[in-house]
């Protein structure tokens, strides 16, 4: 590949049941953001000189948050998540509005593992963590055999891109 031919995105898709995943988790959030309306609408009873059409701004700013942050961007999310796996690099690709294009050496990678939640448990999947000196980067929501088998590969480049082994 010459320096003005670029590399083709990641083809590795993560799981479509991370969706669910990530609704529910969003969804939760959603219901704890309700106390914002409610605390405003209880302290507009309480002292007089609070406006009463605030909490009328709250509820549709409320009601938005959880239209985009329950029902788009975790479809939005899921269609950007792409993963490949190449002998000397893990290359990530993801992000809605920021997009980031990760390419990780294997020579960097210092340890790899699986981590399961307990909604990654309900629907039987985990995510894969690649570490290195820097930071921790992660491939999430795969079947959880995937998992496995992604972290066992990279764990196994990884040992074999080491010069000292």
């Amino acid at each position: 590949m010459n320096e003005h031919e670029s590399r083709p995105l990641p083809d590795q898709k993560i799981s479509l049941k991370a969706l669910t995943v990530w609704r529910i988790a969003s969804g939760i959030e959603f219901l704890l953001f309700a106390l914002a309306p409610f605390a405003y609408w209880w302290l507009s009873n309480t002292v007089e000189f609070l406006p009463f059409w605030i909490i009328y701004l709250l509820a549709v700013a409320w009601l938005l948050y959880g239209l985009l942050n329950v029902v788009l961007l975790p479809k939005w999310q899921w269609k950007r998540w792409r993963y490949r796996i190449y002998e000397n690099e893990v290359e990530l690709y993801y992000g809605v509005i920021v997009r980031r294009r990760v390419i990780i050496p294997m020579i960097r990678v210092q340890h790899v593992d699986t981590e399961q939640g307990p909604l990654l448990r309900k629907y039987s999947l985990s995510s894969v963590k690649i570490s290195t000196a820097a930071t921790t980067h992660e491939i999430p929501a795969l079947e959880e055999s995937k998992a496995d088998e992604v972290r066992d590969h990279i764990a196994r480049l990884a040992r074999e891109a080491d010069p000292d082994e």
